[in-house]
């Protein structure tokens, strides 16, 4: 994925910028003009493979290495265009103390320190300190300060905020708190993606677009040809299926969301001016309206494709990985009924995925040799995370009847085939538990009286003394 994801990137800009230069552009102008048009839209392929079921398809994965990889490249792109336009007109009018690119590189690799080290020797040991349950808006609290202070500080160094705030999601993604941030966030990330691409909208002119329509399409064709070219045969260098190569470059061939990111530094230096401009925004807002069609007929359109041209019949159906393997058990609350659960899963041969808040249970089950994942599990994106799904078995054994409920139906909904085992504190709670979906309800209650029950037996059978009315059997009411 690094290999061919990397090639993508460096061929597609070089080969953009080079079509750039031969058109009559400068050579910061088709750098700028490349950079942009490397990328594609994660977002935009990466819920149409999910809506299909390709995710584990081979071009689906193959997909998914080059866009993560894209993502990764957009830090080192962000930084060229921030050379790039560092000597811009408007640059100049506006700043004359614009920093250099020397300053420019340091202060993003400051950032990147400076973020590191706030985030693991800083804010990771106060937040493991704290109770997760009694400070629950902290981690939220953290990421918005991690973001908006990352986006303030690249603004400060000449770099681009929207790359800093890149920068802090991506240092986010990496701490233990990641899968409960996601879980924060998530409801208002469909507010924030379609304010980003509201106001990327909001960059095209449409009767400039139908004044230029022959120029926008046929540029917009001449890169969807580019990419697609581009991406199929780094993939069959890789002596990747032919039908697979030229099915990821279907599903990338178009432009992607960071070109507006990109093209802002572009835009505000007045390295490309209003025609230009124009012409970039209008070509990557209709390639990614295209993307809505070209990523679901992408395998249909690779089989009609070599049997056309190469004269192969290309298989019908899409080409799976295989099934993922099963997670085993997932065992939600690592108190004391926890670890007996975990190692209960453990000493069956299932491997084991603890969820919980505390940061040092957490620990104590990694020490143990069990994968171990922090967040709250009455959040559907924290069971998601955790492998729900593919589990065999899950034990919720929280204390709180209604989160402990919440977390049944929960995982009910997302692996309906998943055995359900929960633990439940009072007898009277049992039926909730029927009720939300759990295939076996182990009560508190009873099991103090069962192991009462059987004290009080070896009491009774080692000291004479005590009379055996004393132990009456239970009635069961």
């Amino acid at each position: 994925a690094l290999l061919q994801g990397w090639l993508q990137v460096v061929l597609t800009l070089l080969l953009v910028a080079l079509v750039c230069l031969v058109l009559g552009l400068s050579a910061r102008q088709s750098l700028a003009i490349g950079a942009m048009f490397s990328l594609s839209s994660t977002a935009v392929v990466l819920r149409a493979l999910m809506e299909r079921g390709e995710l584990e398809s081979l071009h689906g994965t193959n997909a998914l290495g080059i866009l993560l990889v894209q993502d990764l490249a957009v830090v080192p792109l962000a930084l060229m265009m921030a050379i790039l336009t560092s000597g811009g007109d408007r640059v100049a009018e506006t700043d004359s103390h614009a920093l250099g690119p020397l300053a420019i590189v340091l202060g993003a690799l400051g950032l990147v320190l400076g973020l590191y080290l706030s985030l693991n020797h800083l804010a990771a040991p106060v937040l493991r300190a704290l109770s997760h349950v009694r400070h629950r808006e902290l981690t939220i609290l953290v990421a918005t300060i991690a973001a908006l202070g990352s986006a303030l500080a690249a603004h400060s160094v000449g770099v681009s905020p929207a790359l800093g705030a890149f920068l802090a999601g991506m240092m986010l993604g990496g701490s233990p708190f990641a899968t409960q941030v996601r879980a924060d966030v998530a409801p208002g990330r469909i507010l924030l993606l379609t304010v980003f691409f509201g106001t990327a909208g909001m960059l095209a002119d449409p009767l400039w677009i139908a004044a230029n329509l022959p120029l926008v399409l046929g540029v917009t064709l001449l890169v969807i040809a580019l990419k697609l070219a581009v991406v199929a045969g780094i993939l069959r260098a890789l002596h990747h299926p032919p039908v697979v190569a030229l099915t990821v470059g279907f599903v990338l061939a178009h432009v992607g969301e960071f070109a507006f990111v990109l093209g802002t530094l572009a835009r505000d230096s007045g390295l490309l001016g209003t025609e230009l401009d124009q012409l970039v925004v209008s070509v990557t807002i209709i390639s990614m309206l295209a993307s809505a069609a070209l990523v679901p007929l992408a395998p249909g359109l690779a089989a009609r494709l070599m049997r056309r041209l190469l004269s192969v019949e290309a298989p019908r159906h899409v080409p799976l990985l295989g099934k993922n393997k099963a997670t085993g058990a997932v065992v939600v609350g690592f108190g004391p009924a926890g670890q007996v659960s975990a190692r209960a899963c453990r000493e069956a041969g299932l491997e084991t995925v603890i969820v919980d808040l505390s940061p040092r249970s957490l620990a104590w089950a990694r020490e143990l040799g069990m994968q171990a994942q922090f967040g709250d599990a009455t959040q559907v994106e924290v069971l998601e995370h955790a492998g729900v799904a593919s589990a065999e078995v899950v034990v919720v054994t929280i204390p709180h009847v209604r989160s402990a409920a919440t977390i049944v139906e929960q995982v009910r909904a997302i692996a309906p085939n998943a055995s359900v085992l929960a633990r439940s504190r009072y007898q009277r709670d049992n039926h909730e538990f029927a009720l939300a979906g759990a295939h076996l309800v182990i009560g508190d209650e009873e099991q103090v009286g069962l192991a009462l029950r059987e004290a009080l037996g070896k009491l009774v059978a080692e000291k004479q003394p005590i009379e055996p009315e004393l132990t009456p059997e239970p009635t069961g009411e």
